[in-house]
């Protein structure tokens, strides 16, 4: 059997880029080859960023969002609007809608929805500090900016129905957001549109 001709450090360095999402092996082989002909340009300052956010960025106890700050930059921010909450699956959509500039109330990130067949369940979520904060003094409406999938509706409905005894009014995204869409793959137009034409849920 031929040896290969890649080193064992260079072939670790592909093996972990070929773990993100998007990159297979032969897009992280190529990813490897360009860092590495760039390497005082991109592949050092990437190594020293990477290795900063790791020391630094946490996921805020609050919200859920990831900053190096805790509570984050969103949740300190005196300019918001702390009687709304936005609802939203992952980090990656509150990011999303930050984008879009629809929002200028708080967030609650719930870490994913619920999914019977990939057994994760309300207490795999973040429901139980969405509930806490709906109930306090300054929370008037609660907005479920949700994936429009099964799963997605799913948690919508469950998530209603533990805040009905809250008083708070539930409301969810409508029109723009297409059934099966994901906040992160969608433009600002549409996300905006879809915060603007909300409905009960």
């Amino acid at each position: 059997m031929p040896q290969s001709p890649i080193g064992p450090e260079l072939q670790r360095m592909i093996d972990l880029l070929a773990k993100l999402p998007g990159l297979g092996p032969r897009s992280a082989k190529r990813a490897a080859l360009h860092l590495l002909s760039k390497r005082e340009g991109l592949m050092r300052p990437l190594a020293f960023a990477i290795a900063e956010a790791a020391e630094k960025v946490e996921a805020c106890t609050v919200c859920g969002n990831l900053d190096s700050i805790n509570p984050c930059a969103v949740c300190t921010d005196e300019t918001r609007d702390t009687s709304v909450l936005c609802v939203v699956q992952d980090v990656g959509d509150l990011w999303a809608m930050e984008r879009a500039g629809a929002h200028r109330g708080r967030y609650h990130v719930l870490g994913g929805l619920l999914s019977p067949l990939d057994g994760i369940g309300p207490d795999d979520l973040k429901v139980g500090g969405l509930v806490e904060r709906a109930h306090s003094d300054d929370v008037r409406e609660v907005i479920l900016a949700l994936a429009a999938t099964v799963d997605g509706q799913t948690t919508s409905h469950y998530i209603a129905e533990q805040l009905d005894a809250s008083g708070v009014d539930v409301t969810q995204l409508s029109q723009g957001v297409p059934v099966g869409g994901e906040l992160d793959f969608l433009d600002e137009g549409t996300i905006a549109a879809a915060m603007r034409t909300r409905r009960p849920a």
